[in-house]
């Protein structure tokens, strides 16, 4: 049975079962803080899409479209920990609009770049400027984290419904990218992810009385150095792989069973299931529950769809594992937050939980090559074994780090 650290032996003692939802959102300030949380964080499942259709569309290349998407992706990844830093230190309100304008410039930028045929090069530079987006559920994780210090249990309740809102954002912006893409014109999506954006996050800064006070001289260390952290980081880098590789391997194999634009749909099944299980996981918050538990069920969850794409070769029936294996996404990431957030200086929350985002864009990037490699050269069923892989690889990353921070006393 893998290791269990000390730290999370003590996890469940600590979460009472009074804390609901609706006692959550009876917090003063709760409701129009995550109105306007949920408003920001929508358009992050837009972008993307909406700048591959723009692009492919103006240009007719999906290889430059898929370039400059890859591109804004790894300037998020390096970006983010250097906003969030700025956020800790001088304020949620004074970082966040400054950042999220200018994103949103970057994408009226590309947009203007793309219908007035601009070199190649400036879709490249306008799209990185994109990487300014603060993290926008860090930042509502912040104030959770902020509001709830001593009650673990309605922490754990608010950090359940943040993981649901990331899936349920997931499913939804790209949904509606596509929409807009199709039936309007194709700037469509870039321009109402824009606007959604900016109105969102002025929403969300404009309640001044639940965000966390800055902490300008903080003489904490960074969270790379607090004990447990670069093991999480790693950790949440190979849940990224599960991610990537999962979603690329679908697409494939969707599309070798003549049914690619099916592919949105049956993924949409995976964070359905993941939105579910987080809801449910926050009310209950069952007893006992470790991150090496949930990492151990993922890993076994996602050769549900390895054995689907094996053996049945049926398309509903991959949706049907999909389902099933995406509930066991939330439980794992919200675990693992809490996690950073116990492990984390309180005056750097921002930045480690931007690390974390970091770790999982990385793991999904090289997740995406892995599967995108494994579907071409292999085939897209045998493929599937990417993600049990990266599942497996996290918990042997997590029980191992567990062993080595919680060493056998001597005799």
């Amino acid at each position: 049975m893998p290791q269990q650290t000390a730290e999370e032996r003590h996890i469940p003692a600590d979460v009472p079962r009074s804390a609901g939802y609706r006692r959550l959102f009876s917090l003063p300030g709760a409701r129009a803080f995550t109105a306007g949380n949920l408003l920001a964080r929508l358009p992050i499942g837009m972008f993307s899409v909406s700048a591959v259709v723009m692009i492919a569309a103006s240009r007719g290349s999906y290889a430059l479209a898929g370039a400059v998407t890859a591109t804004g992706l790894g300037a998020t990844a390096l970006a983010g920990p250097w906003v969030a830093r700025l956020v800790d230190r001088h304020g949620q309100a004074r970082v966040a609009v400054p950042a999220t304008l200018v994103s949103v410039l970057g994408s009226l930028a590309l947009l203007l770049c793309v219908r007035r045929d601009a070199p190649g090069w400036t879709l490249f530079a306008a799209y990185a400027a994109t990487a300014a987006t603060p993290n926008i559920g860090g930042l509502s994780r912040a104030r959770w984290a902020h509001l709830l210090h001593d009650d673990p249990g309605a922490l754990h309740t608010a950090n359940s419904f943040e993981q649901a809102a990331d899936e349920l954002c997931f499913m939804l912006g790209p949904v509606l990218a596509s929409f807009l893409t199709g039936t309007f014109f194709p700037e469509a999506g870039t321009l109402t992810a824009a606007v959604l954006l900016l109105s969102g996050m002025l929403l969300f800064t404009a309640q001044r009385a639940t965000e966390p006070p800055p902490l300008p001289r903080s003489k904490a260390p960074s969270p790379l150095r607090s004990p447990g952290v670069p093991a999480l980081l790693a950790c949440f880098t190979a849940t990224g792989a599960v991610f990537g590789s999962m979603e690329v391997v679908t697409i494939a194999y969707a599309d070798a069973q003549g049914h690619r634009a099916a592919a949105g749909a049956v993924l949409a099944l995976q964070a359905a299931g993941s939105c579910a299980a987080g809801l449910v996981y926050g009310a209950l918050r069952p007893a006992r529950v470790t991150l090496t538990r949930c990492l151990a069920a993922m890993a076994t969850l996602m050769t549900l769809p390895w054995l689907s794409a094996a053996f049945t070769g049926s398309l509903p029936a991959l949706a049907g594992t999909l389902l099933v294996a995406g509930m066991a996404t939330a439980p794992t990431m919200v675990t693992a937050m809490t996690l950073v957030q116990r492990r984390t200086p309180a005056d750097r929350l921002n930045e480690g939980m931007s690390l974390m985002v970091t770790g999982l864009l990385t793991g999904v990037a090289c997740g995406s090559a892995t599967g995108g490699w494994a579907a071409e050269h292999l085939s897209p069923a045998t493929a599937y074994a990417m993600p049990v892989a990266a599942a497996c690889l996290a918990l042997l990353i997590h029980s191992g780090a567990g062993r080595v921070r919680s060493p056998r006393p001597p005799a």
